[in-house]
C-alpha cells in the first residue's frame, strides 16, 4: 500500500515538474520552433471535428426549427390580416365620415329645411329605370315625392314607400322631368333624361343668352322640388333660328356612380298641380 502510494506521489512529482520545465522553456520562447510544427495539425483538426459537430448539431435540430418557424410565419400572417381588415374598416369609417360631414355643411347653408339621412342599400339593374333603394321607410316618415339630394346637388325624389325601405328615381331616368333655371342667363327650362344618359334642358327661350359652365339649379316651378338646388352645368347648346326653344347639355353635379349617403328633405310638401 505505502509502495503504491510513493509510485503515485513520484508520479505527481515527475508531471508537476515536467510541466514547471515546459512553463519555463516556453516564456523563454526555446519552444517556438516545436509549437509551428506541433499546433497547425492539432488546430486543423479541432477545425474539422467542430464543423462535421455543428452539420450534425443542425441535422438534428433543424426539424424542430422548420416547425417553429411555420408557426410563427402563421402567427404573423394571422396578425397581418387583422391589421388589414381593421385598417380597412378605418378606411371606410374615415370616408363615411368625409361624406357626413359635407352633408352636415350642406344642410347648415339652408337652415330653412329639415334633413333624413340614409344609405344607399340597392341600384336598379334596369337599363331602362334609373332609380336606387334607400335603408328608410315609412316607419321613419318618409313619404311619397321627398325630394333627395347631396352636398353636390340634386338626386332625385322617393316615388315607392315600405315600411323600412324606399326607392328613389334619379334625376337620371327618362321617365324624370325637373323645372330649372339657368342661373346666368335667368333662363327657365325643363330638364329630362335621354335613353342615351345624356342629361337635357329644353324649352329654353331664344332670346336667352346661355353659355356652356353656366350653373343649372331647381326654379321650384310646379311645386316638385325646392328651388335652389344644384343640378348640373351647361356643356353644350343648340340654338337654330328655325325652332321655337334652344336646347343645352348639361354635366349633373351628382356623382351617380358613387352615392353612399342621401339626404331627403322631410319638410317639403310638394304640390299637386291639377291641369
Amino acid at each position: 500500500m505505502l509502495s503504491q502510494f510513493s509510485a503515485k506521489a513520484l508520479l505527481a512529482s515527475t508531471l508537476m515538474l515536467l510541466a514547471g520545465a515546459i512553463l519555463i522553456l516556453n516564456l523563454g520562447g526555446y519552444l517556438g520552433p516545436a509549437q509551428n510544427v506541433i499546433l497547425p495539425p492539432l488546430v486543423a483538426a479541432q477545425d474539422w471535428v467542430s464543423q462535421r459537430y455543428f452539420t450534425i448539431r443542425d441535422l438534428v435540430t433543424s426539424p424542430r426549427d422548420v416547425a417553429a418557424l411555420q408557426a410563427r410565419i402563421g402567427e404573423l400572417e394571422a396578425e397581418n390580416a387583422q391589421l388589414e381588415d381593421r385598417l380597412i374598416g378605418l378606411q371606410e369609417q374615415a370616408a363615411e365620415a368625409e361624406v357626413l360631414g359635407a352633408l352636415l355643411n350642406y344642410a347648415r347653408t339652408r337652415p330653412e329645411s329639415r334633413y333624413l339621412s340614409t344609405n344607399v342599400i340597392g341600384l336598379d339593374p334596369s337599363p331602362f329605370i334609373r332609380s336606387i333603394n334607400i335603408g328608410v321607410g315609412s316607419d321613419r316618415g318618409v313619404r311619397h315625392g321627398m325630394p333627395v339630394v347631396t352636398d353636390e346637388g340634386l338626386v332625385g325624389r322617393v316615388t315607392e314607400v315600405t315600411a323600412v325601405t324606399s326607392r328613389v328615381q334619379l334625376i337620371t331616368d327618362p321617365a324624370s322631368a325637373v323645372n330649372v333655371l339657368l342661373q346666368g342667363s335667368r333662363a327657365d327650362g325643363l330638364l329630362s333624361a335621354q335613353p342615351n344618359g345624356e342629361l337635357w334642358v329644353e324649352l329654353i327661350d331664344q332670346d336667352a343668352s346661355v353659355e356652356p359652365g353656366e350653373l343649372v339649379l331647381t326654379s321650384g316651378l310646379g311645386g316638385a322640388f325646392p328651388a335652389d338646388i344644384a343640378v348640373g352645368r351647361v356643356v353644350s347648346v343648340r340654338r337654330r333660328d328655325f325652332e321655337m326653344f334652344q336646347r343645352a347639355v348639361i354635366q349633373p353635379t351628382v356623382n351617380f356612380n358613387a352615392l353612399e349617403i342621401v339626404l331627403l328633405v322631410t319638410n317639403f310638401r310638394r304640390l299637386e298641380i291639377a291641369p
